[in-house]
């Protein structure tokens, strides 16, 4: 770009600036760091950062208050966006996730009757064994399968499981639709020991256009139950985490509050 045109419009430049400065960072900055890493005067940045809050081109963590892209970035590159798979949006959000939680992090579709782990990080202190991408799991033995069946019809949940009885005798079918129902209305699925003894998840779905669950985000917790006021906090860096990726793919969040 010629820096000596005379027509530029220096406030139009300086909100650009900002919104490529979030967009090659790929993590959200604080005020601080964005002042850090910009050439513009403190009552500049923070005017130019409000103003592209007040138009959605970025949008403020409610906890941290820092700052990421907003759906109307998005808007401008739809083509782009929709180009990508979900592995390469979820993982970014995921990582982010893991920074702020401090817990391993996964992104996992269903397949059937099966869940599969699509994307991981873990967490830098984490003791829990690690989960590879690839690996399939029984999506009625998750608390993972869960929330990723609850987006299934009657129909369609009893063409998956036929049968009276759940596989691998794990259970009766009637018990377990209630329960899908039951994490359906609450919107997420805190899973005490449901799978691992000692470990806790925490998961939230992801909403495509349809507004069927597309895939969910989780974090592992290495205890057999999660205190209530560090279960709130990490609900809500999930819950975050899951309605960023929602709205990437083009998705309605029906995140409900903590």
């Amino acid at each position: 770009m010629n820096s000596t045109c005379k027509y530029l419009v220096p406030g139009l430049e300086k909100g650009l600036q900002l919104l490529l400065l979030l967009a090659q960072q790929h993590r959200e900055l604080t005020f601080a760091e964005i002042l850090r890493l910009v050439d513009m005067p403190k009552a500049t940045a923070y005017r130019a950062i409000q103003t592209l809050v007040h138009l959605d081109f970025l949008v403020q963590h409610p906890r941290t208050g820092a700052f990421s892209l907003g759906r109307k970035v998005l808007s401008l590159g739809l083509g782009y966006i929709a180009s990508l798979d979900l592995t390469q949006l979820g993982q970014p959000i995921i990582e982010q996730l893991r920074d702020r939680s401090q817990c391993n992090s996964h992104l996992v579709i269903r397949d059937g009757r099966d869940i599969i782990y699509i994307a991981r990080v873990s967490g830098a202190e984490s003791k829990i064994n690690h989960v590879s991408v690839g690996t399939r799991l029984s999506a009625h033995r998750t608390s993972l399968g869960r929330m990723l069946l609850s987006g299934l019809t009657r129909a369609e949940f009893d063409a998956l499981y036929p049968d009276d009885e759940l596989p691998d005798n794990a259970g009766c079918k009637q018990e377990f639709w209630q329960m899908i129902q039951a994490d359906k209305l609450r919107g997420y699925v805190i899973g005490e020991s449901f799978y691992r003894r000692g470990i806790s998840s925490i998961v939230y779905p992801v909403y495509n256009q349809a507004n069927g669950v597309e895939a969910v985000i989780s974090i592992m917790v290495p205890m057999n139950s999660i205190p209530a006021q560090e279960c709130r906090r990490l609900q809500n860096e999930v819950s975050y985490a899951a309605q960023k990726l929602t709205e990437f793919i083009g998705g309605m969040s029906q995140a409900k509050a903590v």
